[in-house]
């Protein structure tokens, strides 16, 4: 049972790379032609100057996905892993393409601005163009499912691991959806006491990061707000050392939500935190 299970999700990773390698090839020419109008006239369409950084996010976010899911497959599903040269070749020619032509839209863009030429329409920053979410997990499978969750966002659509309970979810696009990250430290055994009383959702995960520190997400199916999450980690404040963590809870609603940085926002929160305190990031 465990083996049909085990080559089941792998099959399922493998849906998800094909679903993603459809997509890149699908978008991939209608981008580079959108690049490509900027370098060639003399008014830019406010709506092009947002749309293309967006699609260039989203080709990065399918990329990401791509690598993950192979690192995955040949860590922990290497029995079931079939080679595809060609494809892999594919992959990574579509992602030079999507890199050449967004950085020939950025150049063509801060000439056009230096010529006085587009007004009124705020650039994108080139820093905030990232090639996608941070490593949150140690765990490649953790990693695998944080970046299907940041991809999807407003959609709930997979089929779990082989080490959880089989389920498929679907809900509805036009429903919102986000995420909830969360971090705690302290010490060894508070961190020890506090895991072995949590018990969420299949969907969910949780990771022990570090002796002294406990990460994991949260996978909401509507809008919530900051409040309603910290009252789900209220239960847990009988558990025998609760009130000397540090807990973090960092909201993801989009993909422009943290991205690279939030490492260093996390390690500066924890810095100005004191025992017991939960705080809720703000993007």
């Amino acid at each position: 049972m465990e083996k049909l299970r085990a080559q089941r999700y792998a099959e399922s990773l493998y849906r998800v790379i094909q679903n993603n390698h459809n997509y890149l090839k699908g978008v991939m020419n209608e981008f580079e032609e959108k690049c490509m109008v900027v370098t060639s006239v003399k008014t830019v369409p406010p709506r092009m100057v947002v749309e293309v950084p967006e699609t260039y996010r989203g080709i990065q976010s399918r990329l990401n996905e791509i690598n993950a899911i192979q690192q995955l497959l040949r860590a922990k599903y290497f029995l079931y892993l079939r080679k595809d040269p060609r494809r892999d070749k594919e992959i990574t020619d579509l992602g030079y393409t999507a890199k050449t032509a967004f950085s020939k839209f950025e150049y063509a863009l801060k000439q056009i601005e230096e010529e006085g030429r587009l007004r009124e329409v705020e650039h994108p920053a080139e820093t905030e163009i990232k090639a996608g979410p941070f490593l949150f997990f140690q765990d490649e499978e953790n990693q695998v499912m944080f970046l299907r969750n940041w991809r999807l966002l407003g959609e709930l659509d997979y089929e779990v691991s082989a080490s959880r309970v089989e389920e498929k979810r679907e809900v509805s696009k036009d429903k919102p959806r986000s995420l909830t990250l969360f971090v705690f430290k302290g010490s060894s055994e508070a961190v020890d006491e506090l895991q072995s009383h949590m018990n969420f959702r299949e969907h969910d995960v949780i990771e022990r990061y570090r002796p002294d520190e406990l990460r994991g997400i949260l996978t909401h199916l509507r809008e919530v707000q900051p409040g309603e999450v910290e009252k789900i980690f209220e239960r847990f404040k009988p558990i025998p050392g609760y009130s000397t963590l540090k807990c973090l809870l960092i909201p993801i609603r989009s993909q422009k939500d943290y991205e690279s940085n939030i490492i260093a926002l996390m390690e500066k929160a924890f810095g100005e935190m004191t025992e017991g305190e939960v705080r809720t990031l703000s993007a």
